[in-house]
């Protein structure tokens, strides 16, 4: 099946490869002329810009784009839409906001274009392992693009989810359990490296995957990465968001549906950024001032 696509970063990359093993035609384009040197060398056909792309396909054709959200999918779309057709599908597979998605997906459908939002999961790992594909849109856009969705999701890991903007709802909702998930992981390891017994931090991981109710995925992901670090001595406690776990907690509040730990889970992200707590040295200040407590002086 033949397709263009847009933004060859480390998961766009990997997701072209894993379609090219699968025999179908790809067209690739990034700003990073190199990238699209060193992809083509695997066996895509590059291109040299947008409409560059859409010229080598037939029509109908098909874009997936696998950039930042935000302005960089607008810039994209900008550049498209002058050389998009009646019955062309644009796939946006990036983290994109879903009210972004539905409103993308209603303007362009005036021109007989279809939007496909497409929540992707797998990271480094999807191009062995698969990616979890969530999809939304036209259902009939879905049954063309399907091919697609076959070759890069393991068996059983994609689906339609429902219209225009499910699919990225839905992936950021599963953003927003990860961001929990972390969280406990973090805490609980943690308590395990301060106690009192000279626990094997990775065995404990390896154990716990082994018929345990807490094993998953992320849990054999623990146990290589403290195989290689046990004390984390090389890694500083910096943790960004992609911003779905704001978009969450947003859903969360127009909703009045409690989430506690997500929340939580999302603001020790934000206190993980901070050398020297405002709020914290506020604390100590007044603890200072009402009961004569010691303070840390730098």
């Amino acid at each position: 099946m033949q397709v263009g696509f847009v933004g060859l970063g480390r998961m766009g990359r990997a997701m072209v490869e894993r379609l090219l093993r699968r025999r179908h035609d790809v067209v690739a384009y990034d700003q990073d002329s190199e990238r699209v040197r060193a992809i083509a060398r695997k066996g895509a056909r590059g291109a040299s810009s947008l409409g560059g792309i859409l010229e080598q396909l037939r029509s109908p054709r098909i874009v997936w784009l696998m950039v930042p959200a935000g302005a960089p999918v607008a810039a994209v779309l900008r550049g498209l839409e002058h050389h998009l057709k009646t019955g062309d599908i644009v796939i946006d597979a990036g983290n994109s906001d879903c009210r972004d998605s539905v409103a993308r997906a209603k303007a362009l459908r005036e021109d007989g274009i279809y939007v496909l939002d497409v929540g992707s999961s797998g990271g480094v790992w999807g191009l062995k392992e698969g990616y979890c594909l969530m999809v939304g849109g036209d259902p009939r856009a879905f049954r063309r693009a399907e091919p697609l969705f076959r070759a890069l999701a393991p068996r059983g890991g994609y689906a339609h989810v429902g219209a225009s903007g499910a699919g990225h709802f839905v992936k950021m909702i599963h953003n927003g359990i990860e961001y929990a998930l972390l969280q406990a992981y973090g805490e609980g390891f943690e308590l395990l490296a301060e106690s009192d017994y000279k626990l094997d931090l990775p065995q404990l991981a390896r154990l716990w995957n082994r018929g345990s109710v807490v094993r998953s995925w992320l849990l054999e992901l623990t146990a290589a990465a403290l195989a290689r670090d046990p004390h984390l001595r090389r890694i500083r406690g910096y943790v960004e968001d992609s911003g779905y776990g704001r978009g969450t907690m947003r859903e969360a509040l127009i909703r009045g549906v409690p989430v506690p730990a997500i929340a939580l889970a999302l603001f020790a992200r934000f206190r993980s950024r901070q050398k020297d707590s405002f709020a914290a040295k506020l604390i100590a200040a007044l603890r200072a001032e009402f009961g004569g407590h010691a303070v840390k002086k730098r």
